[in-house]
């Protein structure tokens, strides 16, 4: 009986390990040759400006981006949006202020101080609003996911129709890059979707890696100075190790001669 066990439990050992490996085939990720990768990784300026045109025209009417504010959008290493572009960008949404000398609260337009406006009032209101489902807010995003730029980017291009056989639910859409392959989000893009203002073709493809250029540098704004920060470390090593090794040397050498 313990022998007849011991095959049994062996057997959906094997069985589990097979699907999990089945599992992972089938969605592995795609993989981008993303030009912050790499210790002398630096983001795409171009790239960045449209990915915040994506996010701005489809993401935000659902996703909020709580920790940025309109003036990151001009500071070095990230998009470097001009001055006046980004005074122009924050003035184009409404910030509720106040209270006034009234007591009472007033709207204004938004400054480059300004956090990114909130699609919703509070968590409820966006839960409501989109069946249940709460969608995230995108600050970081990128940091959150496993398999960070190249997760969100296959998720993004990974919708299709379900294979024969798998339900789904009402209001649910399938994603072969989603646990469990279900998703409450419907397709975001679609080619054309938007219009880029440097001329650039607005396929689906291009959109996702845009966006996700985008979201990598929310979550991580500082990657180029770490990048930088990296190889002064680096470069300060070796130099000093080449001292210390001369410095022995030259120790040892008179030792030697003294013997």
């Amino acid at each position: 009986m313990n022998i007849n066990k011991f095959i049994y439990i062996k057997l959906i050992i094997i069985l589990l390990f097979s699907s999990n490996i089945l599992f992972a085939s089938d969605t592995k990720l795609i993989k981008q040759n993303w030009s912050f990768k790499g210790v002398t990784g630096k983001f795409d300026r171009s790239s960045l400006q449209r990915g915040y045109q994506v996010y701005t025209e489809v993401c935000a009417s659902c996703h909020s981006m709580n920790l940025l504010s309109y003036r990151n959008l001009g500071e070095k290493g990230g998009p470097e949006f001009s001055l006046d572009q980004v005074k122009a960008i924050a003035a184009n949404f409404e910030i509720t202020d106040g209270p006034n000398s009234d007591g009472e609260m007033f709207t204004r337009p938004g400054r480059p101080s300004d956090k990114f406006v909130s699609p919703y009032p509070n968590v409820q209101a966006s839960m409501a609003a989109n069946g249940g489902a709460y969608p995230p807010d995108m600050s970081v995003l990128v940091k959150a996911r496993k398999g960070g730029s190249d997760y969100i980017y296959s998720l993004l291009v990974g919708y299709e129709d379900p294979p024969s056989g798998f339900k789904l639910d009402d209001g649910v859409y399938y994603n072969k890059y989603m646990d469990g392959n279900q998703i409450k989000m419907s397709n975001p893009l679609s080619d054309g979707l938007v219009s880029y203002s440097d001329g650039t073709n607005a396929t689906e493809s291009q959109m996702a890696k845009d966006v996700t250029h985008f979201l990598t540098w929310a979550a991580e704004p500082h990657l180029e100075n770490r990048h930088k920060t990296g190889w002064r470390v680096i470069i300060f090593l070796i130099i000093l190790t080449l001292l210390v090794y001369f410095s022995m040397k030259k120790v040892w050498s008179r030792i030697d001669s003294e013997k």
